[in-house]
């Protein structure tokens, strides 16, 4: 009987042991699955990218060798229209070029292959979903201390999102609320000498697809700008940079970490200049 009690036990442990092994390899597979999966997606994306580039050479060498002066044109329309306005014919060359860049960008098939790799890409992404949904467990917690509900107040912003336009801070006396807007094509001009500015940092943040931006900033309060743009230039104080190609710009006065009232502007534009001067 003790013998047999023996065996026993012994084959209780090596039951024990076989089943900790496979809960750690287990584990470990979970892990190099998700590890294989994550450099699945980034080789994914990189092969994407060097298929889309060899295809945009392909169609440049052997099936549209003009796309290029077609995008050169009228990207070369915009940009003079640009800097001829608001005369008619700055106008007429700038919607008239950027007709012209849509309809070339449009047609060529190189956007066509983005396109329809994006599309297997999100049939890819809800086959797997399916096969592999997601579970989320909500983890309840009792509160300990019983909160009153609070009041939010609602601000009218002084400008709003909009696609084509320009906007402008009033010319009278107005209540001031941080600015945080995005607007298509469009001049932007925030001046902040007829409003008070509060105690603390007044935050600007502007993102353009092409327009200029200008800021106009009292004489006794201090400044930080954070600017990046594709094409451009900028003039902020004393500071100018007739070209901006694919830059970004960080600059403060001396006084602004000390300041109690300052102004923090963010700008990002894809084609436009930004202006920031004293009033």
């Amino acid at each position: 009987m003790l013998r047999l009690f023996g065996l026993l036990t012994g084959e209780v442990q090596l039951l024990r042991i076989g089943q900790t092994t496979w809960e750690k390899n287990h584990s470990r597979h979970k892990e190099g699955g998700c590890l294989v999966n994550d450099k699945m997606k980034s080789d994914y994306f990189s092969w994407l990218i060097v298929v889309g580039i060899v295809v945009l050479f392909i169609e440049i060498a052997f099936f549209n060798s003009g796309v290029i002066f077609s995008l050169l044109v009228p990207i070369g329309m915009v940009y003079i229209g640009r800097k001829r306005m608001p005369r008619s014919s700055g106008k007429w060359l700038f919607w008239l070029g950027l007709i012209f860049l849509l309809i070339t960008v449009f047609n060529m098939m190189t956007l066509k292959f983005f396109l329809l790799a994006f599309l297997i890409h999100l049939l890819i992404q809800f086959a797997q979903s399916k096969k592999e949904p997601k579970q989320i467990k909500p983890e309840l917690k009792e509160p300990g201390i019983s909160l009153q509900k609070e009041t939010m107040i609602k601000k009218d912003p002084l400008f709003s999102n909009i696609f084509v336009g320009q906007q402008k801070t009033p010319e009278q006396v107005y209540e001031w609320n941080d600015i945080n807007i995005q607007t298509g094509i469009g001049n932007t001009i925030v001046d902040l000498s007829y409003t008070v500015i509060p105690k603390g940092e007044t935050v600007i943040f502007i993102r353009n697809f092409i327009g200029n931006v200008k800021v106009l900033i009292p004489y006794d309060v201090e400044v930080s700008v954070n600017h990046s743009s594709i094409a451009g230039a900028a003039k902020i104080l004393e500071y100018e940079e007739s070209k901006l190609f694919s830059q970004s710009l960080q600059l403060q006065t001396p006084g602004y970490e000390k300041a109690g009232q300052r102004v923090k502007i963010f700008t990002s534009l894809i084609i436009g200049d930004i202006e920031v001067k004293r009033v």
